[in-house]
């Protein structure tokens, strides 16, 4: 079982969540720079990983695309993966002020 949530926010700048979300969950993340997702920032350990990357992605004719086309007016996702639920994370997070859970899934 992998246990999926998305939050997104229009407070916060991508560096700003970073900040915010290593403080919070004591993670440390890196950047990354992609072709389908534009610039983005992981952090991994052994409880799942943890992914900053903006809501709207580059497209190949030019014009950006929505990752979460349902949710525009979020400019900056926060995704997270986890082997099972974690409540505690949940409640971390949630706690970050201006971000707001869009999501669950669990499969």
């Amino acid at each position: 079982m992998t246990d999926h949530h998305t939050y997104g926010t229009s407070t916060h700048t991508a560096d700003d969540l970073v900040r915010l979300v290593s403080d919070c969950l004591g993670l440390v993340f890196t950047e990354h720079d992609s072709d389908y997702r534009g610039v983005y920032h992981l952090a991994s350990s052994p409880n799942g990983r943890v992914e900053i990357q903006p809501n709207p992605i580059p497209g190949y004719d030019g014009e950006d695309s929505l990752y979460v086309p349902e949710h525009p007016s979020a400019q900056v996702l926060l995704l997270t993966t986890t082997p099972v639920a974690d409540p505690a994370m949940q409640a971390r997070l949630g706690s970050i002020g201006g971000l707001i859970h869009l999501n669950h899934e669990t499969v």
